[in-house]
């Protein structure tokens, strides 16, 4: 009865949970590309860190409205597995001693995205791509 109760929901998260996601990429891709909210990235333009940023950006606005969902959490996919490797692993094994384990939740967030799809909440759904 509780899982069934639970299981009526899980469309619902799995929206609110795509918006989140995006919300976090998109904030991570306007640090690195608008300066805002201030942070220590500031890459300059065309670098590795500064693509980042425009996909996190790009993907990040697509994943807040729900267009494009799948293609767009498999590209965040790829470039958060991408960050991890180039960006963290190198400085250490372990995420919690790189600080790597918020690219790696990214990563496994939006493969899970990509499988699942955006859930009722998105113009995917409203368009029927679903």
């Amino acid at each position: 009865m509780f899982s069934q109760r639970l299981n009526q929901w899980a469309p619902l998260v799995l929206s609110i949970l795509r918006i989140v996601v995006g919300l976090l990429l998109l904030d991570h891709g306007m640090a690195k590309i608008i300066g805002f909210p201030v942070s220590q990235m500031n890459p300059p333009p065309m670098s590795l860190p500064w693509i980042a940023g425009v996909i996190e950006l790009v993907t990040g606005v697509l994943l807040i409205i729900g267009l494009f969902t799948r293609p767009a959490a498999f590209l965040a996919s790829g470039l958060c597995a991408f960050a991890y490797f180039i960006g963290h692993a190198p400085k250490n094994f372990f995420p919690v001693n790189n600080g790597g384990d918020a690219a790696i939740l990214f990563c496994f967030i939006a493969l899970y995205i990509f499988f699942a799809g955006g859930g009722p909440i998105g113009l995917d759904a409203k368009s029927g791509r679903a």
